[in-house]
């Protein structure tokens, strides 16, 4: 059971939306709720670890470092151009859109 109280004008808004669709007050309240409620833990989380990254106690990182971790920093290379990568070896993109590493061919996502 929950028991909230709202600004006058805010009930009132309430009222007549309950009142024009036939639904009840509390069925409103709760679609807010269940709504919001993502975006109110969403913003906690977000809070709390800004707080963590400027005590630091979290480590943040660029783009770049994460491609390169990921092994996606030659991910822009178009017309089959060779590129050297990070470890002295080359990625190929063909102009079709494949890319062939390692020995295996993938489409690439666009």
């Amino acid at each position: 059971m929950l028991a909230i109280r709202l600004p006058a004008d805010i009930e009132k808004r309430l009222d007549q939306l309950a009142k024009r669709t036939g639904r009840t007050k509390t069925w409103y309240a709760r679609e807010a709720i269940l709504n919001h409620l993502e975006d109110l833990e969403d913003e906690y989380l977000a809070l709390k670890e800004l707080r963590a990254i400027r005590e630091g106690r979290s480590k943040t990182y660029t783009l770049e470092e994460v491609e390169r971790s990921l092994g996606l920093d030659n991910h822009l290379l178009r017309g089959g151009k060779k590129e050297p990568r990070q470890n002295g070896r080359t990625d190929r993109t063909a102009s079709n859109g494949v890319h062939a590493r390692a020995g295996r061919q993938s489409r690439k996502s666009t």
